[in-house]
C-alpha cells in the first residue's frame, strides 16, 4: 500500500482512493467527529431535481374501477416519486375519495385519449347524480387546465423524474461564458443526479468537457438560439480546433440525432426566469474571483448587453493586463456591493498593479472616477439558507470539476460559504461559494447517485479502527455478546445510474406537527422538528425521519423496539442501524427500511400504526390545514382502538397481588419504597411502569431500563381500546407478557378488588399502604368514567385539590378513558410535574379508578 507523510502524519496515497472511498461512511464519520450535516432543505437545486415530472393540477384520464371499460378525468393532487395522488373531477374539495396510483402500472392517459380511441368517459358512481350535465361540467373543468404530457404516460420516458429524462447523448445548447448572444450545441456525456458533463458538438475527447447542473441558466433546448435570433457558433477558444465546415457538419449531425430522440421540454420547466438588473457601465462592485474562487476582488461593469445580462471584468491595473471577463445577471452568485468585505471582516484582494499596500475604496473610486453599484442591485446579501459554521456537505473541487469532495463549512458570511475541501493531496485554499451555488450538495448525494466521493485523508493508524456497539444483552432475540465490528456498518447498494434518481430517491417526507402524536411521541418535541426531510435517497431520508422520531419519544428505547416489528414481505428493504440514547446509555438496533419510492407511503403508514399516532404524522403528503383523518377532532383513544394490541387488562389491586408473588429485583423495590415514603396515605399505583410482571425472567439491559418506570412513554394519550381499562403498566407491556400477567392474576383479581387487598397476599408495605388509604379514596360516581368527555375530566379535577392542574387536562385533551390509564411515571413524564404534585394528582386519579372498579367494572 502506498503511503505518504503530510504534516508529520502518514496518509494513504491516491492509489488507494478507491479502497478508501469504499470504507468511508458519512454516518460513522459524523458520529465519530461529533459534526453536523448541512440540512437537505438548504440545497434548493437538489430538492427541485428530485421532484416528479408531473405537477399538481395536471389533468389526465384514468380507468374507472367501479365501471369496467370506462374512464374519467382526474387531477393530480400531489406526487411522490412515481406515485401520484389523484382526485376524480367532480369531487371538488372532498378528499375522501383521493387515491394513489403508480405511473408505471396504472392505466393513465392524457386528456383526449378517450375520444381518440372511442372509449367511454363516465363519472364514478358515488358522484354520478351530482351534476345533470357532465359534458358542460367537463368543459368548464378543463378550460385553462394543463394535461399531463403523453410521453410521460407511455413509452420509454414513462414515469421518469425530470432529471432522468436527460439521457446520455441528449443534445442541448450552452451559452458562452463571455457573450450572452452566443450559443453552441453540446452532448450530454454523463448525468449524475442532474449534474451534467457536457461535450461540445464536434469534439471527441473529454479535454474540454464542461460540468453544469441542469437548472443552470446557461442551458437551453436545441433550437432556442435560432428561435431567438442568436448566434450559434463554437466558443472562441475552441474554433481553431476545426474548420468552419467541420463545425457545421458536426452541428447538422447532432440536430439529426436530436430529432430522432428529442429532449423533452419538461426538462426546462424549473428554470428560473431572470429578473431585470440595474447595473450601468463603469460601476464598481466586489466579486468572488471567477477564475480562482478562493478570494474576493474588485470588479467593474464593462458592458451592459440588455436588461438581463451585463459583463464584469476583474480590475487589473498592470500595463500587460489580459482582461478576465464574465457574463452576469442580477442573480449571479458571488457578486457583492462595495464595502461588503469590510463590513464582514473579510480581506479584499487588491487589484493587480495597485501601488498602495492598503486598499481603500474611497481613494480607489476617486482615482478611477467611477461610482459604486447601489445595494439595490444585488440579491439578498444576508440569506444564509440554514447553513452554519462547522456543518458538512459535498462540494465540487473548483480546480478539478470532475471531483466531488467531502467539505466542511469554516465560516458563513451573508450569502457566502467558506469551504475546506478534504482529501486533496495538495493544500488547496478554502474555496468560496454562494449559498445557492449548484456545485454544493447534501451529505450522501454522491452515494445516492453512484458517484465517487473524495473522502478525508485518513491516517494509516486508523485504517483498522473498530468500534464497539453497545446493545442490550437480550432484545426479544437469542443472547448476543457485545462484539466489535468494522467501522463501515453500511453495505454498498448496487445501483445503476439510470434508476438512482428515480425509484431509489424520494422528494420529501413531511412532519405534520398538527396531527395526533400518539402515546409514544412527545407533542412538544414533535413541534420542534423540521417541517420536512429530504429530498434524497429513500433509505437516508427515512433513516433521518426515524431517528428524529426516536429522539422525540418519551422513551426512545421503546420506540426503537416498536420499529423492529415494522416490516412487510413485499417490501424491498435495506437494514439500517438506528440508536436510542437514554440516561447516558446507547441502544442500537437494526431496522428494515424500504428502498423504493413507491413503498414509502405504505411504510410511513405502518410505522405510524405501530406508534399508534395519526397515519399522516409523517408522510409524503403535507397536511397544510386539516388532516384528512380529522385526528384533531378525535378522542385520544381513537388510534389505539385501531392499532392497539387490544389486550384484556387486569385490575390494579390484583396486579399488585400478583407482583408480590414474584421475586423482584432490589433496584425496583427500592424505587417503590422510596415513592411510598413520600406519601403513604395515597392510593396511587406506585408499581413502576412495566415492573416485575414485565420481566418474564429475561431482564435484559433494555428491559431493566423499562422496568424502572422509564421506558413506558404513554403520555396522556391511552393506547388500548375502551373495552377494558386499567393501569398502563399492563397496557404497555408486550403481548406475551400481558398473557403471563393474566394467567398469574386470573384467580385472584375479582375477589381481591372486592374483598380487600390483604386477601391471599402476605403483609407488605404495598398492601398495608392500600389498607390505610382505602377509606380516604372512596368516591361515588354518577356516570361511568369511560364515557367522560374532556370537559367532564376538567370539571372533576377542578373539584379536587388539584384544580390548578385542570388546564393541563384541557390542553392535552384527556378524556375519561385516558384518565383511567394515567400512572405516576406517566404523569411525571407527560405533564412535566415534580414528584409532590404528581403524587397528589395521581391520588385523585386513583380514587376514580377505585370507584370505577367498584361501580362499573362488573
Amino acid at each position: 500500500m502506498a503511503v505518504k507523510m503530510i504534516d508529520g502524519a502518514f496518509f494513504l496515497s491516491d492509489a488507494d482512493s478507491m479502497e478508501e472511498e469504499a470504507d468511508f461512511n458519512w454516518e460513522e464519520y459524523l458520529e465519530e467527529t461529533g459534526a453536523t450535516a448541512a440540512p437537505h432543505t438548504a440545497f434548493k437545486h437538489v430538492d427541485i431535481s428530485l421532484q416528479s415530472s408531473f405537477q399538481p393540477g395536471m389533468k389526465l384520464e384514468v380507468a374507472n374501477k367501479s365501471s369496467p371499460d370506462t374512464y374519467w378525468v382526474a387531477t393530480i393532487v400531489t406526487t411522490c416519486g412515481q406515485l401520484l395522488l389523484l382526485r376524480f373531477s367532480g369531487y371538488g374539495d372532498d378528499r375522501k375519495a383521493d387515491f394513489w396510483c403508480d405511473v408505471m402500472t396504472a392505466e393513465l392517459h392524457p386528456v383526449g385519449w378517450c375520444s381518440q380511441n372511442n372509449k367511454t368517459l363516465q363519472p364514478p358512481e358515488a358522484i354520478k347524480e351530482k351534476y345533470s350535465d357532465w359534458t358542460d361540467f367537463l368543459i368548464q373543468d378543463l378550460t385553462g387546465s394543463r394535461t399531463a404530457p403523453a410521453n410521460l404516460l407511455e413509452g420509454p420516458l414513462r414515469g421518469k423524474n425530470t432529471v432522468d429524462l436527460i439521457v446520455e447523448g441528449s443534445v442541448i445548447e450552452v451559452r458562452d461564458l463571455t457573450d450572452p448572444s452566443l450559443y453552441w450545441a453540446a452532448r450530454v456525456a454523463q448525468n449524475v443526479g442532474g449534474r451534467l458533463r457536457l461535450r461540445h458538438v464536434g469534439l471527441q475527447d473529454d479535454a474540454h468537457d464542461t460540468w453544469l447542473f441542469y437548472l443552470d441558466v446557461r442551458l437551453r433546448p436545441l433550437g432556442w438560439a435560432q428561435e431567438n435570433r442568436l448566434s450559434l457558433e463554437p466558443p472562441a477558444e475552441l474554433r481553431g480546433l476545426k474548420s468552419a465546415l467541420e463545425w457545421q457538419e458536426a452541428l447538422e449531425a447532432a440536430r439529426s440525432e436530436a430529432q430522432k430522440n428529442p429532449l423533452p421540454l419538461e426538462v426546462f420547466k424549473d428554470h428560473a426566469d431572470l429578473t431585470k438588473h440595474s447595473f450601468r457601465t463603469g460601476m464598481k462592485l466586489e466579486m468572488v474571483s471567477p477564475s480562482e474562487p478562493f478570494y474576493i476582488c474588485p470588479v467593474s461593469v464593462t458592458q451592459v448587453y440588455n436588461e438581463h445580462y451585463f459583463q464584469v471584468t476583474v480590475d487589473d491595473l498592470t500595463p500587460e493586463a489580459t482582461p478576465l471577463s464574465l457574463v452576469c445577471h442580477s442573480e449571479s452568485p458571488g457578486i457583492l456591493p462595495v464595502q461588503w468585505c469590510l463590513k464582514n471582516g473579510i480581506g479584499l484582494e487588491r487589484p493587480r498593479g495597485y501601488l498602495s499596500q492598503d486598499f481603500d475604496w474611497a481613494d480607489y473610486l476617486k482615482q478611477s472616477g467611477t461610482e459604486t453599484a447601489p445595494d439595490a442591485c444585488f440579491p439578498d446579501a444576508w440569506q444564509s439558507q440554514g447553513f452554519a459554521k462547522d456543518m458538512w456537505l459535498e462540494a465540487v473541487n473548483p480546480v478539478r470539476p470532475t471531483e466531488v469532495c467531502v467539505a466542511q463549512i469554516t465560516q458563513v458570511r451573508g450569502r457566502l460559504l467558506w469551504l475546506r475541501l478534504e482529501g486533496l493531496p495538495k493544500s488547496v485554499p478554502e474555496c468560496i461559494v454562494d449559498v445557492e451555488s449548484m456545485d454544493i450538495f447534501p451529505v450522501g448525494w454522491c452515494e445516492t447517485n453512484a458517484y465517487l466521493l473524495t473522502p478525508p485523508l485518513k491516517p494509516v493508524c486508523q485504517q483498522q479502527k473498530k468500534i464497539a456497539v453497545v446493545q442490550p444483552e437480550k432484545q426479544l432475540a437469542p443472547p448476543q455478546p457485545v462484539e466489535t465490528i468494522p467501522l463501515n456498518l453500511c453495505e454498498p447498494i448496487a445501483m445503476d445510474t439510470g434508476s438512482a434518481n428515480g425509484r431509489y430517491c424520494c422528494s420529501r417526507i413531511y412532519v405534520n406537527h398538527r396531527c395526533f402524536s400518539g402515546p409514544y411521541l412527545n407533542k412538544g418535541r414533535i413541534a420542534e422538528l423540521p417541517q420536512a426531510v429530504g429530498p434524497g435517497k429513500c433509505t437516508l431520508v427515512l433513516k433521518e425521519v426515524l431517528s428524529m422520531l426516536i429522539n422525540a419519544a418519551y422513551k426512545p428505547g421503546r420506540v426503537l423496539r416498536e420499529l423492529q416489528d415494522v416490516e412487510d414481505q413485499h417490501w424491498d428493504c435495506h437494514e439500517e442501524t438506528l440508536k436510542a440514547k437514554y440516561k447516558g446509555k446507547t441502544y442500537r438496533s437494526s431496522i428494515r427500511i424500504v428502498r423504493l419510492a413507491e413503498q414509502i407511503p405504505d411504510f410511513c403508514r405502518k410505522v405510524c400504526g405501530k406508534l399508534q399516532c395519526c397515519p399522516n404524522l409523517f408522510s409524503p403528503v403535507q397536511v397544510t390545514d386539516q388532516c384528512p383523518e380529522s385526528c384533531s377532532m378525535q378522542t385520544k383513544t381513537k388510534y389505539t382502538y385501531y392499532y392497539g394490541k387490544k389486550k384484556k387488562l387486569s385490575k390494579p389491586f390484583g396486579g399488585e397481588e400478583s407482583l408480590e408473588a414474584k421475586p423482584t429485583r432490589r433496584r425496583k423495590k427500592r424505587k417503590a419504597i422510596f415513592v411510598q415514603k413520600k406519601r403513604r396515605s395515597s392510593a396511587v399505583d406506585y408499581t413502576p411502569a412495566g415492573s416485575p410482571q414485565d420481566s418474564d425472567e429475561d431482564e435484559d439491559e433494555d428491559d431493566l431500563m423499562l422496568q424502572s418506570g422509564s421506558e413506558e412513554g404513554t403520555s396522556s394519550e391511552p393506547r388500548e381500546d375502551h373495552t377494558d381499562t386499567s393501569s398502563v403498566e399492563v397496557a404497555n407491556s408486550r403481548p406475551r407478557r400481558a398473557v403471563t400477567l393474566r394467567r398469574a392474576t386470573h384467580t385472584g383479581v375479582a375477589s381481591s378488588s372486592r374483598e380487600g387487598p390483604e386477601k391471599q397476599v402476605p403483609p407488605t408495605q404495598e398492601t398495608g399502604h392500600v389498607e390505610c388509604s382505602e377509606a380516604e379514596c372512596q368516591l361515588v360516581l354518577e356516570r361511568n368514567p369511560l364515557e367522560w368527555s374532556v370537559e367532564d375530566v376538567v370539571t372533576f379535577i377542578t373539584s379536587t385539590d388539584c384544580a390548578a392542574l385542570a388546564n393541563i387536562f384541557q390542553e392535552q385533551d384527556i378524556d375519561g378513558q385516558a384518565l383511567l390509564l394515567l400512572t405516576l411515571p406517566t404523569v411525571q413524564e407527560c405533564m412535566e410535574l415534580k414528584l409532590g404534585p404528581a403524587i397528589k394528582l395521581c391520588h385523585q386519579i386513583e380514587r376514580v379508578k377505585v370507584a370505577f372498579y367498584a361501580q362499573y367494572a362488573n
